[in-house]
């Protein structure tokens, strides 16, 4: 195999571990939330809320990593540079929305304390 064919099949392995990561997370989201619901008459929205928020955080950490590896090795056009930058601010954009979601402030703010 060459070189570029490896690591593009790495790629799609990283890519790959990011979408399974969200996918069971979500599941093990949803089934504790239920599980909540069953035991205790009532599930906390907030905290289905936070856990989905660090799954899809965790998610896109990885889906970033492999567009990395990506657009360095394997396709190492200015145009997919440029694609790769649109995707990193787009997904950096997200990440930001979701920890303000999480914890309630930007991250370089004091944490509000409950």
């Amino acid at each position: 195999m060459e070189f570029e064919a490896v690591f593009a099949d790495v790629a799609r392995v990283i890519e790959g571990i990011g979408v399974v990561i969200m996918a069971i997370g979500l599941a093990v989201c949803l089934i504790r939330y239920a599980y909540d619901v069953l035991r205790k008459g009532a599930g906390s929205y907030q905290q289905l809320r936070v856990n989905l928020g660090r799954v899809i955080l965790l998610g896109l950490e990885i889906l970033i990593v492999g567009d990395i590896v990506r657009t360095i090795i394997v396709d190492t056009s200015v145009e997919s540079v440029l694609v790769l930058g649109l995707i990193v601010v787009i997904r950096t954009v997200l990440s930001f929305a979701l920890e303000v979601e999480i914890s309630g402030a930007w991250p370089w703010q004091q944490r509000p304390t409950n």
